[in-house]
């Protein structure tokens, strides 16, 4: 038989368990994060898929990195309730 997963410790002392995330942001505010990441994606793939049809060089695709990066934290922040 496998053991049950062990809880994890907040307190220093040691003698009581809580949950292992707790959730910091409002349902609003992560409505907020999500809708703001899907939309710089959409507008990201956009813009690059603008870019491959016009032969743009691989230069300058490069910023697109970061509003790739900016919408993709922004899905992952909601998804964790960071």
């Amino acid at each position: 038989m496998s053991e049950p997963t062990p809880k994890i410790v907040f307190n220093p002392e040691g003698n009581s368990t809580g949950d292992a995330c707790v959730p910091n942001i409002s349902p609003a505010e992560r409505k907020k994060r999500m809708d703001f990441g899907i939309l710089q994606l959409v507008i990201t793939f956009g813009i690059l898929a603008a870019m491959l049809y016009f032969g743009a060089d691989k230069l300058w695709r490069l910023p697109l990195f970061a509003m790739f990066s900016s919408g993709a934290v922004s899905i992952f922040q909601a998804l964790d309730k960071t």
